[in-house]
């Protein structure tokens, strides 16, 4: 008797994964193809479309090819970037624009023209307005795309997520389809009712008829053709929202980190609160659920920036980062503003700088250290609302930093756990997918709480001097 697994696609900002999980949350398979990162100037992030697809393609039929025999897909799982967009022919799903990434502050000055607008933004999308999020992206794509003007007029235009622009190009029938979660970082869907926001898409110039249409997350999706298969794609979600699921349902106790790209720290919590975002975490026909998250965007990109500043060889940063992090010597502090600075300040041309002197070790500690104090911010930010939080769980790569996690831990006065499994997004989707009902409770890595004077210290000297900054661009405006 064939035994069933299920397949999680995982599309990240680097690359796209496929992994294959049975009953018992084994990896049977797995695969990754590489997507290139294409920047121009300070402002524009983008993906090549077709390379993109691609990518995903590719890794999925790499890993189904190495399944061991005598198992059948059951379903599979997509799990993109958020806030990344694109722009496709309704009929073909062929791309029409570039996968423009969240990182992407193209449309800053159309966004700031709309700073009248923001609390109403706010109070219908639960995000702050932002270039990061995808409505300012699709209009300006709208506005300066020849091909997409012309699908425009010709009727056969579709434009929104990430995910939907992947499922539209890699199943049959090409569905125009938008799950919640990846449709709410449009800016443009209504999370209270879970459906485009009239207001919204004429405030930022978007066309309602050209975004797809909203679904569950838990929907039926089309089928995958891959190497010769028809697979069931049965839910679609966001990939920081999926890492929550990893071990099970989430837990109200535990705000989840996930440390890439950028930072994100998650907590369950229905209510609003000033500088933190209220995101949809997974809505299906009988529930939804929301969560508070705050995000630095600066993260591995900024790592990334201060070594390329500092002329240090791309490959022997990461190997030599946690000896650097473990260092005696009292590193200086850096003002993250890689990529604008997030959540809780939101300041999205804010100067990055150094405080203080050090040599290249120490600075690169430093900008770790800035990720740490970030997260804390927000994490301090959902303490004082009432959340009562008992751990913390981080993942991704820079989770893999013993310096970062018991920084997180010293200062926080919680305890961090750092799951064996790398692969969060991808098990999370597996578990939403009804795969790995049996899998053993995941098995952690620990660390608690010390005492810390000096980090202590070097965090309300990094807080004063961000806030004197913030303070002075503050006085720096017209008017």
């Amino acid at each position: 008797m064939a035994r069933s697994c299920v397949l999680a696609l995982d599309q990240g900002g680097h690359a796209s994964r496929a992994l294959l999980f049975d009953a018992e949350g084994k990896v049977l398979a797995h695969a990754e193809r590489r997507i290139a990162t294409h920047r121009s100037g300070t402002a524009r992030v983008e993906h090549t479309a077709a390379a993109v697809l691609r990518s995903l393609r590719e890794a999925a039929e790499a890993a189904i090819e190495d399944l061991p025999r005598g198992y059948t897909i059951e379903a599979a799982g997509l799990a993109t970037q958020r806030s990344s967009i694109a722009c496709w022919d309704r009929g073909s799903g062929k791309p029409l624009s570039p996968v423009i990434s969240w990182q992407d502050r193209r449309a800053a000055r159309q966004v700031a023209s709309l700073a009248p607008e923001a609390r109403r933004v706010t109070e219908l999308t639960g995000l702050v307005l932002s270039p990061h999020y995808g409505a300012s992206k699709l209009a300006w794509c709208l506005r300066h795309l020849a091909v997409v003007k012309k699908a425009r007029r010709e009727g056969s235009l579709a434009a929104g997520p990430l995910a939907s622009f992947a499922v539209a190009g890699l199943t049959q029938g090409h569905p125009c389809l938008a799950d919640p979660v990846n449709g709410a970082r449009t800016q443009l869907l209504d999370i209270g009712r879970g459906d485009w926001s009239e207001e919204l898409c004429h405030l930022f110039g978007v066309p309602r008829e050209i975004l797809p249409q909203p679904v569950p997350n838990r929907h039926d999706f089309g089928g995958l053709e891959v190497v010769g298969r028809t697979i069931p794609l049965t839910v679609v979600i966001g990939d920081q929202p999926a890492a929550l699921f990893a071990d099970g349902a989430p837990n109200d106790h535990t705000a989840y980190l996930n440390l890439g790209t950028g930072a994100f720290v998650q907590c369950l919590s229905a209510r609003a609160v000033p500088g933190l975002l209220r995101s949809v975490l997974w809505r299906d026909s009988g529930r939804t659920l929301f969560a508070l998250e705050g995000t630095v965007n600066g993260a591995a990109t900024a790592l990334d920036a201060v070594a390329k500043q500092l002329g240090l060889n791309k490959v022997r940063v990461p190997r030599a980062l946690p000896a650097w992090l473990d260092a005696p010597d009292e590193p200086p502090l850096f003002l993250n503003g890689i990529g604008g600075l997030g959540a809780p300040y939101w300041r999205a041309g804010f100067r990055s700088r150094f405080l203080g002197r050090g040599d290249a070790g120490q600075k690169m500690a430093a900008a770790a250290e800035s990720i740490v104090f970030l997260l804390l911010e927000n994490l301090d930010r959902m303490r004082a609302a009432g959340t009562e939080l008992r751990t913390l769980r981080v993942t991704g790569g820079l989770a893999q930093l013993d310096g970062l996690c018991q920084r997180l831990a010293d200062l926080s006065a919680l305890s961090v756990e750092r799951p064996f499994l790398y692969e969060a997004t991808a098990m999370g989707l597996a578990r939403l997918l009804g795969g790995a009902t049996q899998a053993a409770p995941a098995k952690f890595i620990r660390f608690e709480p010390r005492s810390a004077p000096a980090l202590e210290a070097r965090r309300r000297r990094w807080q004063a001097a961000m806030q004197e900054a913030l303070q002075e661009r503050q006085k720096k405006r017209p008017g």
